[in-house]
């Protein structure tokens, strides 16, 4: 069957699962071939198949730049692949050309994903589908024009990688320009079908980064996604955080960046229907403290408190935000740091069968959601 269009028969009632995705990984390389678009497409139709008459909202895929970097380009996620320059302990790969694989065949895949959608009136009733991406805001290191346009390049290599092509059909032209025959080229067929492909963006919003224009990334041998944008990211500027620590390295509490960001996508990206997908702050998991002294939170009721007002203001500003969703409901196994930091508003006792208590942010929480 054609690519991209297919649709399955509907599936004999013995069905009862999907094969694992490493089936996928062993048999052809899973997002490092585009033969991943067929399969993720039958998936979807299965999904649809399933639950379209109850599931109204519908978000294809989650953090496609965080599965790209994070497995392909530094290695530290699964499948953990990256170039040996970068980590010897990687499985293998290329930092330098197999992210920009895999997020072209992710997008693809939501594209085929939300065209079947469209189009597929016997499962789909009423519904609407996105996609959710995670973007750092990102403020320029200094008032130099270099660095203004460094913040601006750092967004695009994060947030316009995709938003770009499910816009305009095609990548930033800065990546164009910097990552050059690295890039894959979408075929005309393949960039009207990624135009207008959502009806809502999910937006995960945790933490903003300061960006310098680093021109020397040019010079460098060894070529990677990482430096490509020719920008240096960082948390401090001078030695002071852009925003208190957290327990997770990467974050650093940025209020004013979620509606920086909200802004920016509204009027870059044609004025879409946002979600914010997911917002939260860690804290470690410290098992030195009483039940009674793990559950206050104030670092989190306050995260919340000033993320929310700014979300509000972005709301005042015209940005069209139709929900809001706090990370986590509950502590979690969170990726590679497992069960050593919460997210969570409510506290998971992993040591007494997992019972569950509200921590303070909880109630504050509920209390806002009342007023």
């Amino acid at each position: 069957m054609s690519s991209y269009t297919k649709i399955l028969n509907p599936l004999p009632q013995s069905f009862t699962g999907i094969f694992p995705a490493q089936n996928l990984e062993d048999e052809y390389g899973g997002f490092l071939n585009e033969t991943v678009v067929d399969d993720f497409l039958d998936f979807a139709n299965v999904c649809f198949q399933r639950f379209g008459d109850r599931v109204k909202h519908w978000i294809t895929l989650n953090e496609p730049w965080t599965y790209s970097n994070g497995g392909y380009g530094v290695g530290m996620l699964a499948p953990f692949r990256c170039s040996s320059f970068i980590d010897p302990n990687c499985t293998g790969g290329d930092s330098s050309v197999e992210p920009y694989m895999v997020a072209h065949n992710l997008l693809l895949a939501h594209a085929a994903a939300v065209q079947l959608y469209k189009t597929n009136t016997t499962y789909v009733q009423n519904g609407s589908i996105g996609i959710t991406h995670v973007c750092y805001w990102m403020e320029p290191y200094s008032n130099s024009t270099e660095d203004q346009a460094a913040a601006l390049c750092a967004l695009d290599f994060m947030c316009g990688w995709f938003l770009d092509p499910m816009t305009t059909g095609d990548y930033p032209e800065t990546m164009r320009t910097l990552v050059g025959t690295r890039l894959p080229n979408f075929t005309q067929n393949q960039s009207e079908m990624l135009k207008g492909s959502y009806d809502f963006i999910g937006l995960n919003y945790y933490t903003s980064n300061y960006a310098a224009d680093a021109p020397s990334y040019q010079f460098i041998a060894n070529k990677s996604y990482s430096t490509d944008g020719l920008v240096n990211q960082t948390t401090s500027r001078n030695g002071i955080p852009i925003g208190p620590a957290t327990a997770s390295p990467w974050l650093f509490i940025y209020p004013s960046g979620l509606r920086d960001l909200l802004n920016y996508t509204k009027y870059k990206y044609n004025d879409p229907d946002i979600y914010i997908t997911e917002n939260g702050v860690s804290e470690y998991n410290n098992a030195s403290l009483s039940l009674q002294e793990a559950l206050v939170d104030n670092q989190r009721i306050e995260y919340y408190y000033g993320h929310l007002s700014y979300l509000n203001m972005s709301i005042g500003d015209g940005v069209k935000v139709k929900g809001y969703f706090a990370w986590s409901f509950m502590d979690n196994y969170e990726w590679n740091s497992g069960y050593t930091v919460r997210f969570g508003l409510y506290f998971v006792d992993y040591n007494d069968g997992l019972k569950r208590y509200p921590k303070s942010s909880a109630t504050w929480f509920r209390n806002f959601l009342q007023k």
